[in-house]
């Protein structure tokens, strides 16, 4: 996937994978059917993933919170590349292309967002998290700040830029915290 997904070409795909072209077809009935499978089987790992962090991280929801940008973040430091994330690698390829494709990407990133949604208010019931207004909505604005930091820093030539916007969502978080006092934060 490192070219796109447009940007290879099915006989060099199934090359790649060492499937014959008859096999392909008896599983997928075009690139973009793959396309969708494959998004789907990449949402439904990550998302058990992110289950597995929240029901069972270290530290309470706010620390599993912040664990789970700061992941991403020592990635890409350790390996100087954004890998994993289809979401931002196939978005703006894609959406406007394959109807099917953009409808899988939505379904996966809205069961992200409704996830870390569900953190956030475990976080507030515990008090290790403290805000205004809906944990669905804080939700998709760090997800969405955290969408855009990813794709920002697909577009900066040197790391030591790279990683500026990264910390983003995690400086929020940081400020959404119970200690002696309550930090709100309203959208």
């Amino acid at each position: 996937m490192h070219r796109g997904f447009t940007g290879m070409g099915l006989s060099e795909l199934l090359k790649t994978a060492e499937v014959p072209k008859g096999s392909f077809y008896h599983y997928f009935r075009s690139k973009e059917a793959f396309g969708v499978a494959l998004l789907e089987h990449h949402y439904t790992g990550y998302l058990q993933r992110l289950v597995d962090h929240f029901d069972h991280g270290d530290g309470n929801y706010r620390d599993r919170l912040l664990a789970y940008y700061q992941h991403t973040l020592n990635q890409f430091c350790q390996q100087g590349i954004i890998s994993g994330c289809l979401t931002v690698k196939l978005s703006a390829e894609v959406c406007d292309l394959s109807e099917d494709m953009r409808a899988a990407m939505d379904r996966g990133a809205s069961q992200i967002i409704a996830l870390l949604g569900d953190a956030l208010e475990k976080g507030r019931q515990e008090g290790s998290l403290a805000f205004d207004g809906e944990a669905m909505t804080l939700s998709q604005v760090l997800y969405s700040l955290w969408l855009g930091a990813n794709l920002q820093a697909k577009l900066r030539v040197a790391q030591r830029r790279w990683k500026a916007p990264l910390p983003t969502p995690n400086r929020l978080l940081r400020r959404l915290r119970y200690n002696r006092r309550f930090y709100f934060i309203s959208y």
